[in-house]
């Protein structure tokens, strides 16, 4: 394995690391809005397990009258921010900032969303 091919794949394995305990919630949707993955942030934050998590979609878990809009616009524009809010298991609404993209990765299209709890 050359040096190049090793440094990239410690990259990879150190982001993917950093974001699976990072300290805000990110989702990867695909093109419908189901949750392909998230992060163990996003699971406490909303009280589910990964698996129940991953059963989800957009529109079950941002429940803010705009949800699907944001999400049409992010389609659109390959990005998007603003203000959201994500219902917990417990039927708690709790008002986050985000920020969400699209990507390529492996051909497939997908659409990253980053939150963070709205602080005013």
């Amino acid at each position: 394995m050359s040096n190049a091919v090793a440094h990239e794949l410690v990259q990879k394995s150190l982001v993917g690391e950093a974001l699976e305990h990072g300290p805000v919630a990110i989702f990867v949707a695909d093109h419908d809005g189901r949750y392909l993955a998230v992060n163990a942030y996003a699971c406490d934050l909303l009280g589910y397990t990964r698996e129940e998590l991953l059963q989800l979609s957009l529109g079950e878990v941002a429940v803010n009258p705009s949800a699907r809009e944001d999400f049409d616009e992010m389609r659109r524009a390959k990005t998007n921010d603003g203000v959201t809010i994500l219902r917990h298991r417990d039927g708690t609404e709790l008002p986050m900032r985000f920020r969400a993209s699209q990507t390529t990765v492996g051909g497939i299209e997908l659409f990253i969303g980053v939150c963070w709890p709205d602080g005013g």
